[in-house]
Formats: C-alpha cells, structure tokens, sequence
C-alpha cells in the first residue's frame, strides 16, 4: 500500500480512526464515513457542524494530540502540509498518507486511491458522480482569466495548480499559467488591465467581499466566487462546476 508520493504504509484496514491535515478531504471522509474521522484541522469546516477534535492548522498541527487520538492513518497533502510533520509523525508511528493533486484527474484518482488503498472503505457514490459531472469539456471558451488568492500583497493564481485546471474545464484561460510560481506576487497592474477578461475573487484564503477586492480594479471586471467551489477538491465537487459557469454567463 503505497501513498501518492510513493511512500509504503503499512496500517489497520478499513481504517476506523483517521485524523485529517486538508480540509478538502476532511468533508470527504466524513460525507463518507461520519464515525471515522476523529481529528481535523481549525480550518475543516465541512461538512456543517463537524464535531472531532481540533488540531490546529494545516502548516502547524498539534503533533502530540494527533498522537493521542491514536489514529490507523493521518492523511495530509504534499501542498498543503508540511514534510517535516509528516516526518515527524511517521517517527512516531503513525501511518501517514499524503496526497498529490495538481489537476482534477488527479483529484479524482488521487481520491479513489485514498478510499480503496488507503482507507479500504471502496468508492463513495457521491466521487462517480463528481467525476461525471466534470467529464465534458467547457463548451466554449470564456476569455482570459485570473485568480486572486491574496492582496496587499496581492497574489494569483500559477502554474501547476488544481483550480488552474478548474479555471481551463471552464473555458477560462489562465494568464498566469506560465508563470514559473504557482502562486506569484504580483502588481494590481498586472491583473487590472484591459487584454484580461474576468479576476475571480473567492472568499479564500483571503475572504474577499464586496466592499474588499472589486473596488481595487477599474479595468477589469470581477467576480466573487465560492472558495471551496473553486479549490476544494471532494464533494464539493458535485455542484462546483454548476455554481461556477452560473456566475461566468
């Protein structure tokens, strides 16, 4: 049984306690399977009215308390998490799966791989249907497009990126998709420019709203999008791509 980078685990199956370090598959996991999940991150806010054990965030987990919760498998992610964690844990015997997603077929078989290797659980129902619901390409194109993630400093969307191949099954091109970072700094000029049709707004990492972001931009024109629409990868997945095109007509 080996994770997405290739690692061998060795741990109980199906797995009956497992903390999660991404919030993604937090709500994942736990559409699929409540009982399971034991721990989660401050930022796992789904689904509504998740009650497990907090472990602070993403990039610095309360290790100790991870390993009191006595979890079969810890599930992190290659992006979102850091190494030494996973080292860290792993040293202590826990069994770590860590995920690596970078498009929406590698959400998909990432996910499938997770529930069936990993957790030994099969395929959830609701991840065929997410799947399908994704199989066809953007009907048309939708012009030129960025993601801003962050601002003062304002921050967008690279290369190599999960919601940048979102960005393309909608029909939108990413300028920055041959930047060599995958989420560069860049100048307000830079995305407020008139060769750029749309600047997507979602409300995270940054909670962009409507009196903090579009009142920046006199150019361009903006969108307010759902964060977990436009980066998470799981269930959310079902309606993303509905919630998404409706705000782009």
């Amino acid at each position: 049984m080996r994770d997405d980078l290739g690692a061998e685990l060795i741990t109980r199956r199906p797995v009956r306690r497992v903390v999660s370090l991404v919030p993604s598959l937090t709500e994942a996991m736990a559409v699929t399977e409540p009982d399971a999940v034991v721990g989660a991150t401050d930022w796992c806010t789904h689904p509504a009215g998740l009650d497990v054990t907090r472990v602070r965030g993403t990039k610095n987990p309360n290790l100790d308390l991870i390993s009191s919760l006595r979890p079969d498998l810890v599930v992190a992610n290659q992006e979102e998490n850091r190494e030494l964690d996973v080292q860290r844990l792993r040293a202590e015997g826990i069994p770590v799966w860590v995920t690596r997603i970078e498009t929406l077929d590698e959400a998909f078989a990432s996910m499938r791989r997770l529930f069936t290797d990993g957790l030994s659980w099969g395929v959830p129902e609701w991840l065929a249907e997410a799947e399908q619901a994704w199989a066809t390409p953007a009907s048309a194109p939708r012009g030129r497009a960025a993601v801003a993630v962050w601002r003062d400093p304002w921050m967008v969307v690279g290369s190599s990126t999960f919601t940048g191949d979102v960005m393309a099954r909608l029909g939108l091109e990413n300028v920055f998709e041959k930047h060599e970072d995958r989420y560069p700094h860049v100048d307000l000029s830079e995305i407020d420019r008139a060769d750029i049709d749309l600047v997507l707004l979602p409300d995270e990492p940054y909670v962009f709203t409507a009196e903090d972001g579009p009142e920046a931009f006199s150019t361009v024109r903006t969108v307010l999008c759902s964060g977990r629409s436009l980066t998470w990868y799981g269930p959310s997945l079902l309606t993303a791509r509905d919630e998404l095109e409706s705000l782009l007509t």
